[in-house]
């Protein structure tokens, strides 16, 4: 059987992107994301509103390499980076003070990938 490889151009910069500064900056993290996206698009991760209120802490960023999804209630803010969010996870986020941002601004804002806390 033939391996067909992602064809979304957007996607595949977000891979190399991510293989790069984990190259570049020694993080280990973006690599492991990176590989999480390049399976398909089917097995990615969706995170709804209520695991990240589970899991993650105040103030905490979270990545979702997947979709981000509106189902649940949160009462403190977060940083979420994520491949894509629902209209509505994303107005919860920013409703309880928190940010819902793409995997390459937190790449910019956090190059080592430090105390970032990966949900899916």
């Amino acid at each position: 059987m033939k391996r067909i490889k992602k064809t979304d151009p957007q996607t595949l910069r977000l891979i190399e992107g991510l293989k790069k500064a984990s190259r570049e900056k020694e993080a280990p993290i973006w690599r492991d994301i990176a590989k999480r996206l390049e399976k398909p698009r089917r097995s990615w991760a969706e995170v709804n509103i209520s695991r990240i209120s589970r899991y993650a802490k105040k103030g905490e960023q979270v990545i979702v390499p997947g979709k981000l999804l509106g189902s649940g209630e949160i009462d403190f803010p977060v940083v979420v980076a994520a491949v894509k969010a629902s209209r509505q996870a994303e107005i919860k986020i920013k409703e309880a003070g928190g940010d819902v941002i793409t995997i390459e601004e937190l790449m910019k804002r956090n190059p080592q990938g430090e105390r970032v806390r990966i949900l899916g």
